[in-house]
């Protein structure tokens, strides 16, 4: 008996686990697991993030490889990855087998362009000559590019977000389709519409900075002036500009690290992120590819965001897609972090997600829920580890010694396209509101100061500061060296000015 109370004695495992039992494949689980009953009804259970679902007896699709993979693509999703690992075990002609007893058969269809597809085999079979075209991801399910691009051969309309080289699958969850729902780009426009113009442009700048010092916060960076000025330059151009190609990738990375650490091209070497915990003893969180596989990789990413930005894919799946993508494939020794943040920004911006002129500092909720962030990383690091064979030299570097491009290729995205969401909505929420909220205060205190006391903005401005440092009040040795010349009355009237917009909580924020 299992931890939920479901007796696997009388189950069998059906589908991609039946498979990966069968073939001994070593895998990154698929997120649904399937068992048939021997006796018994359906029943649906989930453990540590894994679904797993039995079906009764009658859903039993026989000991053959045709027919367990027929069940897990109806059942169990498309996973590619696990896919490529299986066509390159399973015998050839078994599957032939199975294509030719079903030659005008979707799910057979599916299954052999997926084969032709991810071995770059061409199998000795004579193409379709009727039938209508069929999706190859069902949109109800996955998010798919459209127009499709259809495939004679097998008369599948290709809908993947990507190709060979790199293709990232998002599943529709209940979660993206509630926030999809949320409209959160309404939802945005709402808030920013009680602004003026002249506010909002303002509030532009503080934010640009707030994204800036979060980005680089978030690893533990202190940046100089030249290079928060560096980096607002570069968000200030992602509404223009696509960055997401091999030169302009570069040129970021370039502007964006100390000089010393620019580069001229994808990393040669093999990288990791990992830490010291003891003398001479890493810790590894995650194993980036190895560089004989990057440019192969890197290639893929960037043709799967052409094919997204083309495709109509949800602005928000697109930017997890690519900008998570484009940390787990880690193409430089410095930088990846802050650049897959940026692409975030440059992403949303360009597809109109963001409204113009307004930009969302994301990186600032992340730094506020560092946890959030860090699991919806670990989502895809914490599984891959468990199949990278690797060792650590003297000197800390490290080898890979299997083959691992496949885990890098095909990532399910959606845990980090549900993550991108929620950080996204307490941006708007929480960061974008605070901000202009603070702003259209700092505004109206400046001009009841300004009619108490008739005193140059930048006085104001210190003034104001001073406040919300101290509790709503001045301090008597900042009013003895800043503000000697105003009067008792003055002073108090003032500080309620200012009490009266924020309160008297101490703010350290501005």
């Amino acid at each position: 008996m299992s931890e939920n109370g479901q007796d696997k004695s009388t189950h069998r495992l059906a589908g991609y686990s039946a498979l990966i039992d069968l073939y001994g494949l070593d895998i990154i689980s698929n997120w649904h697991r399937s068992f048939v009953a021997v006796t018994g009804t359906h029943q649906i259970y989930s453990t540590g993030g894994v679904v797993e679902e039995v079906y009764p007896s009658k859903y039993w699709p026989g000991d053959t490889l045709g027919g367990h993979l027929e069940f897990a693509l109806k059942y169990d999703g498309t996973n590619l990855a696990i896919l490529t690992s299986l066509f390159q075990e399973a015998v050839e002609e078994d599957f032939l087998e199975y294509v030719r007893s079903k030659p005008t058969g979707k799910y057979a269809r599916r299954l052999w362009f997926l084969y032709e597809l991810l071995t770059g085999k061409t199998l000795p079979l004579d193409d379709v000559k009727r039938g209508n075209y069929i999706d190859l991801l069902d949109p109800a399910k996955y998010y798919t590019v459209t127009p499709v691009r259809q495939v004679r051969r097998q008369r599948i309309n290709d809908n993947l977000p990507g190709d060979r080289r790199f293709c990232p699958t998002v599943r529709r969850t209940d979660t993206l389709r509630d926030f999809e729902t949320a409209d959160l780009p309404r939802r945005c426009r709402q808030v920013v519409s009680a602004y003026s113009p002249e506010l909002l442009k303002r509030a532009l700048g503080y934010l640009y900075t707030k994204e800036t010092k979060s980005s680089f916060e978030i690893e533990h960076i202190k940046p100089t002036s030249t290079r928060t000025e560096r980096f607002v330059a570069l968000l200030q151009l992602a509404e223009s500009k696509d960055f997401c190609e091999k030169t302009k990738l570069i040129d970021l990375q370039n502007r964006i690290v100390d000089p010393r650490f620019s580069e001229s091209d994808y990393r040669l070497s093999q990288n990791y992120v990992g830490e010291t915990v003891a003398w001479e003893k890493e810790k590894i969180h995650f194993a980036c590819p190895k560089p004989e596989d990057l440019a192969d990789l890197m290639e893929g990413f960037v043709a799967a965001h052409r094919r997204m930005d083309a495709g109509k894919v949800s602005a928000v799946i697109h930017a997890a897609a690519i900008a998570y993508g484009f940390v787990f494939l880690h193409p430089f020794e410095d930088g990846n972090g802050r650049i897959h943040r940026f692409l975030i920004h440059n992403i949303l911006a360009r597809r109109e997600f963001t409204p113009k002129g307004i930009m969302f500092p994301i990186s600032a909720s992340m730094l506020k829920n560092p946890a959030d962030y860090d699991t919806s990383l670990e989502a895809f690091s914490r599984l891959l580890m468990a199949m990278v064979e690797y060792s650590l030299d003297e000197e800390g570097r490290m080898t890979v010694h299997n083959d691992t491009a496949r885990w890098y290729r095909y990532i399910d995205m959606t845990t980090q396209a549900e993550a991108l969401f929620e950080f996204i909505k307490q941006t708007i929420d929480m960061e974008l509101v605070c901000e202009l909220t603070f702003l259209a205060k700092y505004d109206e205190t400046k001009k009841v100061i300004q009619e108490i006391v008739d005193m140059p903005d930048r006085q104001i401005d210190i003034f104001i500061r001073f406040c919300l440092q101290n509790n709503g009040r001045l301090s008597e040795r900042k009013r003895a060296s800043n503000f000697g010349y105003l009067s008792e009355d003055e002073i108090h009237r003032m500080e309620q000015a200012v009490q009266s917009a924020y309160g008297s909580k101490t703010s350290n924020d501005e």
